[in-house]
C-alpha cells in the first residue's frame, strides 16, 4: 500500500494511455453533451474542429478511468478528491487519438484537522499520440498517512 509518506514531491507518473472511438464518443455526447459538433460528421465540418470532437468532459471521463485504474493496480491509499484547479482542454481531442495521461505531484501537506490523513496535488497532463497537449489541470488528492 502506498501511504502519505511514500509521496514526493516532483515524482512523476506515467498513468496509462486510452483509444478513443467514434462509437464512445457519440453515445457520451447523446447522452451529456448533444452539441452538433459532438453528434454529426457534417455539423462539425462547419466548425474549428473540423470533424466530429470528444466533448472536452468525455475526455475528462476518459482520463479518470485511466486515473482510477491505476492508483487502484498501485495500491494508494487514496480517500477521493475534493476537487481541480485551472481545467484547460488545449486541443480538440477526435475518434481515433490515443490518450497518454501523466502527473507530477507538486505539492503535499498532512492535514491539520484530520492527522490520520494527508494531500498532494498532481499537475496532470494529457497528451495526444503525437505528444501533442490536448488538457491539462491539477487535481488536489486526499491520502491516508501510513497507520502507526
Amino acid at each position: 500500500m502506498r501511504y502519505f509518506e511514500d509521496l514526493e514531491v516532483g515524482a512523476e507518473t506515467y498513468f496509462g494511455s486510452y483509444g478513443v472511438t467514434r462509437e464512445e464518443v457519440l453515445e457520451f455526447a447523446r447522452k451529456y453533451d448533444p452539441q452538433p459538433f459532438h453528434l454529426s460528421d457534417e455539423e462539425a465540418a462547419k466548425t474549428h474542429f473540423g470533424r466530429i470532437a470528444a466533448s472536452g468532459w468525455h475526455t475528462c471521463a476518459m482520463v479518470m478511468g485511466v486515473i482510477a485504474r491505476h492508483v487502484v493496480e498501485d495500491e494508494q491509499a487514496g480517500l477521493g478528491s475534493p476537487g481541480i484547479d485551472e481545467l484547460r482542454w488545449l486541443k480538440p481531442v477526435y475518434p481515433g487519438d490515443t490518450l497518454h495521461v501523466r502527473g507530477k505531484i507538486v505539492e503535499k501537506r498532512p492535514s491539520n484537522s484530520k492527522p490520520e490523513i494527508g494531500s498532494f496535488r498532481t499537475e496532470t497532463t494529457v497528451t495526444n499520440q503525437d505528444d501533442v497537449p490536448v488538457m491539462r489541470f491539477t487535481s488536489i488528492v486526499l491520502i491516508r498517512r501510513r497507520p502507526n
